[in-house]
């Protein structure tokens, strides 16, 4: 069947969808700890304490931390479910998009339902309630995001385009990332009308709402029996699991991007601490210092998009693990005398940039590309489950990152001491993984795609020649 490649204006219709799904996980990954683990500088500011605090269980792990960690393990077993879901599926409409019209109400509601709690003070029943929506979170997180990122490599017929598509998508995931970060600037005039904490969820319902429009606008721009040839897979979830990893060189990119994403959530999920505790600036100035760094992100997305055809996607990746490793190094540092605080905190802005914008986009397009090579060499289209695995390495990642932040933070709270560890631990494992990912043959890939592309432009000869 002869598809039509997405024009521009339905690419950046498509990267709507993740401006909306971006701005609710800027939300979680963000604020959550914020909200519910929070500073003497945020109490100060009237932040309700809902959760226990300086609970330690199992000896590491605070109240919080136990939350996300335990949520997304089991949630670990929701994504392959979609996956298989998705691949298999047969409705009118296509594999993916369905999924996408459905996901996005539930998605929106339940990210904004996390910051309300039952109990207005410290209760266990809040726990309860919030491990519960965490868990719900996580669930209709997979319901959207799996099958939108399988569109990658599906709407994208060849590295080109899926270049030009990942690179879009880049632009809209760290818009809403940065929306999400800009909260204190909206609810912080607000605060002092109506309360802190009731300041704090009217932002998220605001962001929530328009998430949810964003998330839909895929679905009503396009279709995707006009854009995607693919064929329902017949194997069972677990098989199709298991063939995936069986796959050497995605293991090899599953393993490096699970430290990538444990390094780069416990990162941002200290800014705002790195920034009111370590540096000792106003809290709004986290909000400034986030902007600032998407800026010079977005700023160098063309160049990223430019080296990347020219130069190898895999080297460009080192060269983001090197930097951000010295970034993180720099971070627990940070704070030290005779240079002004907010100099500090532009400085480590700008060295993110570059890695911000490479991480931004090329993970997505490796994805693709061993999810095209695979389905080559299979004859198997299980993009959904390639991006499955991918989506459930960020939220390992995450979940572990929740889990080592927490209990590091709580190190010589008084000084500061453990966001400083949590740095410097970021640093070692940012280098792990760029020391993993070193492994990672991208010469075996591209020789299977091109072998494919040669092989296609064949059968398409072979049959203009035996209509002449």
């Amino acid at each position: 069947m002869a598809v039509k490649d997405l024009p521009k204006s339905k690419i950046w219709a498509f990267a709507v969808g993740q401006f909306g799904w971006a701005l609710l996980s800027g939300i979680i990954s963000n604020w959550l700890v914020y909200f519910y683990q929070p500073d003497s500088a945020a109490v100060k500011a009237g932040q309700t304490v809902f959760v226990p605090q300086g609970l330690v269980i199992l000896g590491f792990m605070t109240v919080v931390g136990a939350i996300t960690a335990s949520a997304r393990l089991l949630d670990a077993f929701v994504d392959p479910a979609v996956a298989s879901l998705s691949d298999r599926s047969t409705a009118k409409a296509g594999r993916r998009f369905p999924f996408l019209k459905w996901a996005a109400a539930p998605l929106a509601l339940v990210t904004l339902l996390v910051f309300f709690s039952p109990v207005n003070q410290t209760s266990w029943i809040n726990v309860v309630v919030l491990w519960i929506l965490v868990f719900a979170y996580y669930v209709a997180l997979s319901f959207y995001c799996t099958p939108y990122n399988a569109l990658i490599a599906e709407l994208g017929h060849s590295q080109g385009q899926q270049l030009t598509i990942s690179t879009t998508i880049s632009f809209t995931f760290i818009a809403g990332t940065a929306l999400a970060y800009a909260g204190p600037v909206i609810w912080t005039p607000l605060s002092s009308v109506m309360g802190r904490v009731p300041a704090i969820r009217l932002t998220f319902a605001l962001f929530a709402l328009v998430a949810f429009i964003c998330m839909e606008v895929p679905v009503w721009a396009i279709n995707e029996r006009e854009y995607v040839d693919s064929k329902p897979t017949q194997e069972t979830a677990l098989r199709s699991l298991g063939q995936t990893f069986s796959d050497g060189q995605f293991r090899t990119f599953v393993l490096s991007d699970i430290v990538y994403w444990i390094a780069i959530t416990s990162f941002q999920t200290g800014l705002p601490f790195f920034v009111t505790s370590l540096l000792k600036l106003p809290e709004a100035d986290s909000t400034l210092l986030f902007v600032l760094m998407t800026a010079c992100s977005v700023a160098c997305y063309p160049l990223v998009n430019h080296l990347a055809r020219v130069f190898s996607k895999k080297n460009l990746m080192l060269i983001g693990f090197a930097v951000f490793t010295l970034a993180y190094v720099f971070t627990a540092f940070i704070g030290f005398p005779g240079v002004p605080p907010l100099v500090q905190g532009v400085i480590l802005a700008i060295v993110c940039a570059f890695p911000m914008a490479v991480f931004g986009i090329l993970p997505q397009t490796v994805v693709a590309d061993i999810a095209v090579a695979s389905s080559v060499t299979t004859g198997q289209d299980r993009q959904g489950m390639f991006y499955a695995a991918r989506t459930f390495t960020m939220k390992l990642g995450q979940s572990l990152a929740m889990l080592l932040f927490t209990a590091l933070s709580t190190v010589s709270v008084a000084t500061g001491g453990g966001y400083r560890l949590a740095a410097a631990v970021d640093a070692v494992l940012c280098l792990a993984g760029g020391i993993i990912f070193a492994f990672y043959n991208e010469k075996k890939i591209n020789a299977i795609l091109s072998g494919a592309g040669k092989a296609g432009a064949g059968a398409t000869a072979a049959k203009a020649d035996s209509g002449k």
